[in-house]
């Protein structure tokens, strides 16, 4: 993800998420973004989606160890970068991540099905962090 590609979201996010205080929080860390920043950005998330695409290919089970530990380490990218992700949000996410078609696409045209195996095995760790 380079700024300008944020940037081409940027707008929707405001008009959506505009008045929370995590769209506040993540607005206040990214302006001071560079293109090294938005760059080691892409890099990681690239990393967790291809390791969830690995993942699921192998038959990995999405509330396994392997599935549970890329959902936390995708729920930590968000805390890292935008703003702070309890698991009860990140679940939320996950919700998104199915329910609206550009967010279903963005993970099933990597491989079929990754949208709601991602979202499972965020879910599963969510449960397995609350108890």
């Amino acid at each position: 993800m380079k700024y300008a590609e944020h940037k081409e979201w940027d707008a929707e996010a405001r008009e959506r998420w505009g008045d929370t205080d995590a769209y506040k929080e993540s607005a206040r860390r990214t302006k001071k973004y560079t293109e090294e920043h938005w760059a080691r950005i892409k890099a990681e998330s690239e990393g967790i989606e291809a390791g969830f695409a690995d993942a699921m290919a192998s038959g990995d089970a999405p509330d396994g160890e392997r599935a549970r530990h890329l959902a936390e380490q995708a729920r930590l990218h968000i805390d890292r970068w935008f703003y702070p992700c309890s698991h009860r949000m990140h679940a939320g996410l996950a919700e998104m991540y199915v329910a609206d078609a550009r967010f279903r696409a963005h993970y099933d045209d990597r491989a079929p099905g990754l949208a709601e195996y991602v979202a499972a095995a965020i879910h599963a760790n969510a449960a397995a962090a609350s108890g």
